[in-house]
């Protein structure tokens, strides 16, 4: 099967599992708020929370894929080299949204 071939070419991201049960958790929630008439503002601060939830998800997964699949492909120069790249590239993202 061509899934089951391309998931062994890839890095798990398995680590995310517990914040992806999280933002479920989360969303579930603010369903749960908009059904019962909550609020505007805190169904509003809880969409915000979600958001920043995925987002943290995303970096995650994003750098994954940098350590892992990029760092195969790019033939940096050295571990210590590729991780300070790695880690100014992961910086600019987390300050910009």
């Amino acid at each position: 099967m061509q899934t089951n071939a391309r998931q062994a070419e890839h890095p798990s991201h398995l680590e995310q599992t517990p914040r992806l049960n999280r933002a479920i958790g989360q969303l579930e929630g603010i369903k749960r708020m908009i059904e019962n008439g909550e609020y505007c503002v805190d169904v509003m601060t809880q969409l915000r929370a979600v958001r920043s939830a995925i987002k943290t998800i995303e970096l995650g997964v994003l750098s994954t894929h940098m350590r892992s699949c990029l760092a195969q492909t790019c033939g940096c120069g050295g571990d210590a080299m590729r991780d300070r790249q790695i880690e100014e590239i992961m910086t600019l993202l987390k300050k910009y949204e």
